[in-house]
């Protein structure tokens, strides 16, 4: 049974981390000083520069791995732009524009919000003249 993508990822991952430890360990020769004072430069905001040179090998050899890894599992590898449309399936059917659309009826017989007629959440008008409410004849 062939793997999920999200499998092969894990895999994928867990090597690469692994493999990480592995090379800092070995860069610092055994020496447990040396091995904190190589995992204290690591955080957050480290570039890929600043990281020691046997763990920018192993974060190289991992990339490269894991592009082979794919494609040995059959999956494609291309830039967002040269990605194919899938070659199944019908395209996508647009509706049409709403005003081609027929209009159903609204079960309270009032107009729909927005709809010519309807003077819900419009502002009153502004009307001048002795019959206006609250003024002063």
């Amino acid at each position: 049974m062939p793997k999920s993508a999200t499998q092969v990822v894990h895999e994928i991952l867990f090597s690469a981390v692994v493999d990480a430890i592995v090379a800092v360990k070995k860069a610092s020769q055994g020496l447990p000083n040396a091995l904190l004072r190589d995992l204290g430069t690591v955080h957050a905001n480290t570039s890929f520069a600043d990281l020691p040179p046997s763990l920018q090998a192993a974060v190289n050899e991992a990339v490269k791995m894991t592009f082979g890894r794919l494609l040995q599992e059959g999956y494609e590898i291309s830039p967002r732009q040269a990605a194919k449309p899938p070659a199944h399936g019908r395209a996508p059917v647009s509706p049409g524009p709403i005003s081609d659309r027929p209009r159903r009826p609204r079960p309270n017989g009032r107009p729909p919000k927005g709809a010519p007629g309807d003077v819900r959440g419009q502002r009153p008008r502004n009307r001048r003249g002795p019959d206006r409410p609250g003024t002063k004849s």
